[in-house]
């Protein structure tokens, strides 16, 4: 990662989407809990229609993983995806001792 880039504008740069950038830093942040749309929405400071657009596509990748309930739908970050770990490593959330498994 470039030397004073945090992970949002890596992401940022990356895709060329804010929304999608700060979803998926988030997501990545809470690797392994989920959540519903407008969690999100709060949690990024994003609006619920750009939410819902990112998340639809990221679903659509595969990159987070949509869990539907009786009543809610719940998205998390896809750990089985091909991308999982190449994005963590972007992000900067792996530590030391993840690099070498």
């Amino acid at each position: 990662m470039t030397k004073g880039m945090d992970s949002e504008e890596t992401l940022v740069r990356l895709f060329g989407s804010v929304s999608r950038a700060r979803i998926l830093n988030f997501l990545y942040a809470f690797e392994g809990q989920s959540f519903y749309q407008r969690q999100i929405m709060y949690e990024t400071g994003l609006a619920l229609r750009a939410v819902q657009r990112e998340l639809e596509n990221l679903a659509s990748l595969s990159l987070v993983r949509v869990q539907k309930t009786h009543d809610k739908v719940f998205y998390a970050i896809n750990r089985d995806s091909p991308f999982f770990k190449p994005f963590k490593e972007i992000c900067g959330l792996t530590s030391k001792g993840e690099n070498n498994q």
